[in-house]
């Protein structure tokens, strides 16, 4: 699963007319396991299920919660708690639908035992979670972050930029992997992207006059018939991104489409850069500018114990895209918003030095520029100095 969206929420509040059963699970290929505790034993109870057996999981809750409720006379509330990972979300849904509150926690948040060597399995993680759970109950929201999950429609929207971020990669495997084969006969010259590379593959020459050999033509002709055909898979993707920042009718809804289309208004902003950002960080509510910054992992991260002090760089453990894509952005920002606040602040600290302290400038940047744009589309007030497109 990719940038995930993290942040802590408030531990729920006890309901005294209920009884609480509280269920960890550990997701894997080969089996799940389940770690439940209940009001009626102190013990921690293991169960194992087959890989995504999810009504046996369902059958399961419904036991648990019949037995408590028959030995306690109470309502039960049943409260549960997975790693995000390769299963998605989908369970989340699953369980939430089925009166079951769950939890989704980042891996990366939960405390580890921090020797070289310790017990590693899914019976001890799955126990580790359910204690975090038990801890999370009592009141301390710091135990672990919560992963935000997205809504079917929000997760939908982000296929849009992330598969044609997929195929950019694939294309650019095939140009590369084609220039570096004409290059062991000496062709530099050849440009895979030509609208009429396929002519120009049968006028090629090697440096010494030559033919191409026949067995190196064929395997250009295939990588080149297979670049075809991932351009022809980019091009619907691009015609239905630009509909949507246009306002162009089109067959798919996107749920924030009026946000891509007011970024869009702004000089430097294009439908991939506007697609991106509301998908990957704009598609979900901030509190302050610290949380949208954390995201997206441009925080300062400080190292200090005893006499050692030092300044680590930025925190890099938000959504990796959303921090790629707004960095790159930023450097259009200096060369389309000129006369902008933002570019101002910049030029006055970096003037015309080059290198390592204008690169680390730039994400300083890039910051202020994503809580600008933030602002922007929560109040409406242009970024100072910014000019919209005509």
């Amino acid at each position: 699963m990719e940038a995930r969206t993290v942040n802590n929420l408030p531990p729920a509040a006890l309901d005294d007319d209920a009884v609480r059963c509280l269920l960890a699970i550990e997701l894997s290929k080969k089996s799940w396991i389940i770690a439940v505790n209940t009001p009626l034993s102190d013990k921690i109870s293991r169960y194992t299920l087959k890989p995504c057996d999810w009504k046996g999981l369902l059958d399961l809750i419904a036991r648990i919660r019949a037995r408590v409720a028959r030995e306690l006379k109470k309502r039960v509330e049943v409260v549960s708690c997975y790693e995000a990972g390769y299963d998605g979300f989908w369970l989340h849904r699953l369980l939430n639908a089925r009166g079951v509150r769950n939890y989704v926690i980042d891996p990366a948040s939960l405390q580890v035992d921090r020797r070289a060597r310790r017990n590693k399995t899914d019976g001890v993680d799955v126990a580790q979670l359910l204690r975090s759970l038990m801890e999370y109950l009592r009141g301390e929201p710091k135990v672990w972050s919560i992963v935000r999950v997205p809504s079917i429609a929000e997760e939908d929207d982000r296929r849009l930029h992330r598969e044609r971020g997929r195929l950019l990669n694939e294309r650019n495997q095939h140009v590369s992997r084609i220039k570096a084969l004409l290059a062991l006969q000496g062709i530099y010259d050849f440009e895979p992207m030509h609208r009429e590379r396929i002519p120009r593959l049968e006028r090629l020459r090697t440096a010494d006059g030559r033919k191409l050999p026949s067995r190196l033509k064929a395997e250009i002709v295939r990588e080149l018939q297979r670049l075809e055909l991932v351009l022809g898979m980019i091009k619907p993707i691009e015609a239905e991104r630009d509909a949507i920042a246009l306002s162009v009718k089109s067959e798919s809804e996107h749920t924030n489409a009026k946000k891509i289309q007011e970024l869009v208004k702004m000089r430097s902003i294009g439908p991939e850069f506007a697609t991106t950002l509301v998908g990957e960080v704009f598609y979900r509510s901030f509190d302050n500018r610290k949380q949208l910054g954390n995201y997206v992992g441009l925080t300062p991260s400080h190292f200090q114990s005893g006499p050692t002090c030092r300044d680590q760089g930025i925190s890099k453990a938000g959504n990796g895209k959303a921090r790629t894509t707004i960095i790159e952005l930023a450097w259009l920002w200096l060369r389309h918003q000129p006369a902008s606040s933002l570019s101002v602040w910049f030029h006055k600290r970096v003037g015309n030095v080059r290198g390592r302290i204008r690169r680390i400038t730039i994400v300083a940047m890039a910051r202020k520029l994503l809580v600008a744009l933030w602002r922007y589309l929560e109040t409406g007030v242009v970024p100072e100095g910014a000019t919209l497109k005509a």
